[in-house]
């Protein structure tokens, strides 16, 4: 095995000889590969191990490891907070938002609590009535199913990171981030490659219990290279998360890496307000978006889908 075989963060199991004396000749670790010099390991309980390498016997890469529900729900938890709407209400363990139309994200009802169930389909067809708008559900793996008579539409995989397994430029930034998108900033913004509506503002600038950083590279006759928004906020469970959000290379600058020099960037300066983990949230069919943002180190954690009832 050469030293680039099994890449940095990947699932291991390390099996090593023991000093003399134990009942044992060798045991096995299993854990995230944090180093290959010497081999170190991260275990699911966060011991690190660290071994000579003339002790090791063999590294081995597993299977990623499953992702309990418990972790899908409390990173939907930080991810709401993130992106939160203009309006927020509980019904039965289902977070209900509405932010004026723009994105679904902000604009549909996630069950967050174990006690969400379909038998709430009604009162949060009648929030969003209220609002002149039709019912949405947001629905991650395994935390609701699909209601009969309801119609799914645009898959999204979430991306997520330990911060410590990610590649962070050291150095001078050369990303200004500001609190606030400013004109040159909104300038390049764009929602599925349309100009957004006026209320994409206030859904853009919207956090709970977080602090948002809006960053962009240079800018050429008042339009920047790249941009990208970022909220840090946390689950229940105490992790903190630095989710990425409105990410966009300007047409003329794709392709020289400037896309995963903002990322990286943005993730910094999340782990500087404490976060600890990573996320992001990618259509499956945008492919050069998920190449990128692999090649920076993060791995597929779960799904969601929007659910609407089927017309007719």
């Amino acid at each position: 095995m050469t030293k680039t075989d099994i890449p940095i963060g990947s699932r291991v199991v390390l099996r090593y000889r023991l000093p003399a004396g134990y009942e044992r000749p060798m045991t096995d670790v299993i854990g995230e590969l944090v180093s290959l010099d010497p081999p170190t390991v991260r275990t699911a309980a966060g011991a690190v191990v660290q071994v000579a390498s003339d002790r090791v016997v063999a590294l081995k890469a597993l299977g990623p490891r499953p992702i309990r529900t418990s972790e899908i729900r409390e990173l939907e938890i930080a991810a709401a907070d993130g992106w939160p709407g203009l309006e927020r209400h509980w019904i039965d363990g289902w977070l209900l938002r509405s932010g004026a139309g723009f994105t679904g994200r902000a604009n549909s009802a996630v069950p967050l609590q174990q006690s969400a169930t379909l038998d709430s389909l009604d009162a949060i067809r009648q929030w969003y009535a209220d609002r002149g708008q039709g019912p949405r559900l947001l629905l991650p793996d395994r935390l609701c199913t699909v209601p009969a008579g309801w119609t799914t539409y645009d898959e999204v995989l979430v991306l997520a990171a330990d911060i410590t397994n990610l590649a962070l430029p050291p150095g001078p930034a050369m990303v200004a981030i500001a609190a606030e998108p400013g004109a040159e900033w909104l300038s390049l913004y764009r929602y599925r490659g349309s100009v957004p509506p006026p209320a994409a503002l206030d859904v853009l600038t919207s956090v709970r219990h977080g602090e948002l950083g809006f960053g962009q590279l240079g800018a050429i006759g008042g339009k920047p290279m790249a941009i990208a928004r970022a909220a840090v906020t946390s689950a229940t469970d105490g992790r903190r998360w630095v989710g990425l959000t409105a990410v966009e290379v300007d047409e003329a600058h794709r392709r020289h890496g400037l896309g995963s020099l903002i990322c990286a960037r943005m993730v910094a300066w999340g782990r500087d307000r404490g976060a600890t983990h990573a996320y992001l949230q990618v259509s499956v069919d945008n492919e050069p978006a998920l190449a990128m943002y692999r090649r920076l180190g993060f791995v597929d954690h779960h799904r969601y889908r929007y659910a609407i009832p089927t017309a007719g």
